[in-house]
């Protein structure tokens, strides 16, 4: 009979829990001196954002959290605005560092969100929740302000999909999940291994380095298994997810550039050699928008710059 390896049963055993499991007041307890930054990435997330920021600050701010920081990818709409009256911090995504070239993606919005924090502890929370609860970040916190060998916490949920209780992740399913599988098996108890919401130390953040754009999650967790271990990660159940769904063309996208992080890292940790390395092409296809055009090609380039570790770099050459 199928079975996951004792080394996954364990650590499921160990390192996974739920939200409830810690109450703001243990946790306001636990905290003593730690300081705990909250980073929102936002990219057109007016109808969600101030919902979100005033949550945190309402419930959470000044005792649990120290600072509510929204990180603007290019924003066209009211997004920065909202935010702040809501009471985050707001700062442009190209401002942070502003020497070095933007680049575009969502892993570029939270590299420059550690950067433009100072907490102890990070939180990450997306922007486009509709069903947002603070407990999403106290459960984050919990194993975080509570067990000092835990470094890095993955949030998971339900994630419905019209009709469908669990059709959400789409992603994950048919992509990361089996890949993770085949290559890192020790990543397999992972319920969301793409999940938007998670949290980590300061210096385990600013050690790895973080993808550009959507293969950062991916990016993240194979690189701190392979710097820290499968025990320094954990995760935790925070109930149900309800969210902006994308086109499955932009799924698409996404999905090309999380093969291609996996792929470097196959390389970067000597896993897996290729002759010839993967294209970063993608071809889709759409319905023609010309007259007598039943069908047109769209080409996108999956290449996925990444920013270095925090760390490794000279901030007086990049100020």
């Amino acid at each position: 009979m199928l079975q996951v390896s004792p080394e996954i049963g364990t650590w499921l055993a160990r390192r996974s829990g739920k939200a409830g499991d810690w109450t703001t007041q243990e946790l306001v307890a636990a905290k003593r001196a730690t300081t705990v930054s909250v980073v929102i990435p936002a990219r057109n997330e007016e109808a969600t954002v101030g919902a979100i920021v005033t949550a945190i600050r309402d419930d959470l701010g000044g005792r649990l959290v120290d600072e509510i920081l929204v990180v603007d990818s290019h924003s066209t709409d009211a997004t920065a605005e909202v935010a702040a009256a809501a009471g985050a911090a707001v700062v442009a995504q190209d401002s942070v560092f502003p020497a070095l070239e933007g680049l575009r993606g969502k892993g570029e919005a939270l590299w420059k969100g550690v950067a433009a924090t100072t907490g102890d502890l990070v939180v990450f929370v997306d922007g486009d929740l509709h069903d947002f609860t603070t407990e999403y970040v106290t459960g984050l916190l919990g194993p975080l302000l509570t067990d000092p060998s835990v470094a890095y916490v993955k949030g998971f949920y339900h994630r419905p999909l019209g009709t469908e209780a669990d059709g959400g992740g789409r992603v994950t399913e048919l992509v990361a999940r089996p890949l993770l599988n085949m290559f890192w098996p020790e990543l397999s108890g992972f319920v969301q291994p793409l999940a938007g919401e998670y949290a980590g130390r300061r210096e385990v953040l600013e050690s790895i380095p973080f993808v550009a754009n959507y293969g950062v999650e991916i990016g993240h967790l194979i690189d701190l298994l392979e710097r820290y271990g499968l025990d320094a990660l954990a995760q935790v159940d925070l109930g149900h997810r309800a969210h902006r769904h994308q086109s499955t063309q932009a799924l698409g996208r996404m999905s090309g550039q999380i093969m291609q992080t996996l792929f470097d890292r196959l390389e970067r940790y000597d896993r897996l050699v290729t002759a010839v390395p993967p294209a970063t092409t993608l071809a889709q296809f759409r319905r023609g928008t010309s007259p007598g055009v039943e069908r047109e090609i769209v080409l996108t380039d999956l290449t996925s710059p990444q920013r270095p570790p925090l760390n490794s770099l000279a901030l007086r050459d990049i100020a």
